[in-house]
């Protein structure tokens, strides 16, 4: 199957160069996935931006959150206690630690192609003890007036999924980790089924099971239980090491229609589809067995870390569907979809 996404002429849309570091002393590093919506007339987008100090040579220096601030690690390149052969993780002494902080960002655009950052709103950062290696790779739904975020919480203690709610985007409800160590990737649906909140998350396993697709439900958009495992990894295949949900599930005539991501063992991002039914979205009806959307442009091969194309983001117009998307790690860019014609693509399962 054909690359089914048009990109946009202008991608990409971001790039590190185009916002401010959030302090003296950092420099931002990348541009990655960001969550979708709309508010005020405008699309927004919360995009998760990577700092780290800025780098000299001979020495890596990475950022972590403390209750006083930020604090600055530095660490000789050469020291036989540092192992760093991947740019987004380094070991030292047997502890793993990011090499940049993350925080969300907001910008918006009146036409969703030129964004630029408001002022009057906050920087969301991590809080709190299961925060301090920064927040990630936020979701974002609207359900009545307010506005769920779910994000990726990241310290020492692992990485889970974080809650905070709004509905102006200055003030926000703050609900820690909603879902426990090691778990991300998680989309809350657009409304309630049968009277209870949807989600879709992904635990990962490094013995047994994987790192698949799971189901969850909850009374209240806050306590989620009754979890099912609904899309797996499959072998030989372009998402044959780990799937992720991508943003909140698209209500269509046939099913819930969610956009994922997978990635084999090369760390070879795409994105896919799956069907879930519309009034049990455990039950998947049919999936794509190629992907929809692979890394075909420089942009999308080459940066922090090349061959990625990662959504957690979009907006839908009758059948176009506009998917906001982190590129190679680095970069926020924009394409277009048909419904229809991804919806053409499914093959029963």
């Amino acid at each position: 199957m054909e690359d089914q996404g048009r990109r946009f002429i202008e991608n990409p849309i971001l790039s590190p160069k185009d916002l401010v570091p959030s302090r003296e002393g950092l420099e931002i590093a990348c541009l990655l996935n960001p969550g979708v919506f709309r508010f005020d007339g405008k699309v927004w987008l919360l995009i998760r931006v990577a700092e780290r100090p800025e780098q000299v040579p001979g020495v890596i220096s990475f950022p972590i959150l403390k209750d006083e601030g930020i604090e600055i690690i530095a660490i000789n390149e050469n020291d036989p206690d540092l192992s760093g052969d991947d740019p987004r993780i380094i070991n030292f002494k047997g502890t793993a630690y990011l090499t940049t902080l993350s925080h969300l960002r907001l910008v918006c655009s009146e036409d969703g192609i030129h964004f630029y950052q408001p002022d009057g709103y906050p920087l969301l950062q991590g809080e709190g003890e299961n925060e301090t290696f920064g927040i990630e790779d936020c979701r974002v739904v609207q359900i009545d007036n307010t506005y769920y975020l779910t994000y990726t919480a990241v310290s020492a203690h692992g990485v889970g999924v974080g809650l905070r709610t709004t509905q102006d985007w200055k003030n926000f409800e703050k609900y820690g980790m909603i879902i426990s160590p090691h778990n991300k990737d998680c989309a809350i649906f657009e409304e309630k089924i049968n009277g209870k909140y949807y989600a879709l998350h992904r635990p990962s396993s490094i013995g047994l099971g994987g790192n698949y697709i799971w189901l969850a439900e909850s009374p209240d958009g806050i306590h989620w239980g009754n979890h099912k495992c609904i899309i797996k990894t499959r072998k030989h295949q372009w998402d044959s090491a780990r799937v992720g949900a991508g943003a909140a599930p698209i209500k269509t005539a046939q099913g819930w229609l969610e956009i994922y991501h997978g990635a084999n063992a090369k760390h070879q991002y795409g994105l896919g589809a799956f069907l879930m039914d519309l009034n049990d979205p455990s039950v998947v009806i049919s999936q794509t067995d190629e992907a929809i959307m692979k890394p075909t442009t420089d942009y999308e091969l080459n940066g922090f870390f090349g061959e990625v194309v990662f959504t957690n983001g979009h907006v839908v117009d009758g059948d176009e569907l506009t998917i906001y998307y982190g590129a190679a790690d680095e970069f926020v860019c924009g394409a277009k979809f048909s419904i229809k014609e991804i919806l053409s693509a499914l093959k029963p399962v």
